[in-house]
């Protein structure tokens, strides 16, 4: 491994058998690593687009107070608080309200959050596999990774950023 920025091959590349060391391999490399960067892209939008899915679901929920079994889900009880007040002169007075408590996160549920684990785990690794390429100090890699990074946050950076 070169530790300085080249554009010459003979760096391994994920694996010994990975060997880039002609032009045509490097090209082909860098297209490999374009394409990996802008499904890393696709993968962070998938995860915004998911995620918004997710919150409005659990918003619509929490509003309706309806759960699984149809009766109304713990945090959106309502509770009745007592209240005393003293006031100088006057004496005591007792006050009940009827107050809505309402969850500011989503509620644990096994099927969502084990697909926000997998989509997670899977980005993370694609993260790390650019990483590791970029590591080689290879100047071509670097520059595929960089243009398909912002290729795929043209082409799928819209979806990412979806809200309510």
């Amino acid at each position: 491994m070169t530790p300085y920025l080249h554009f010459h091959g003979g760096d391994h590349l994920y694996f010994k058998s990975w060997h880039p060391s002609s032009r045509a391999a490097i090209a082909g490399a860098s297209i490999a690593l374009l394409v990996l960067a802008i499904s890393e892209r696709l993968l962070y939008a998938t995860r915004g687009v998911m995620d918004a899915r997710w919150r409005r679901s659990a918003l619509t929920l929490n509003a309706t107070g309806a759960g699984p079994s149809g009766d109304g889900w713990p945090w959106n009880k309502r509770e009745t608080i007592e209240v005393n007040t003293q006031i100088e002169g006057i004496g005591s007075t007792s006050v009940s309200r009827n107050v809505r408590r309402s969850r500011t996160i989503p509620p644990f549920v096994l099927s969502r959050d084990v697909a926000r684990g997998a989509l997670h785990s899977l980005q993370a690794s694609l993260s790390y596999a650019l990483m590791l390429a970029v590591m080689t100090f290879q100047a071509a890699y670097i520059i595929a990774i960089i243009v398909g990074l912002g290729l795929g946050e043209v082409l799928f950076g819209r979806l990412a950023s979806t809200h309510l």
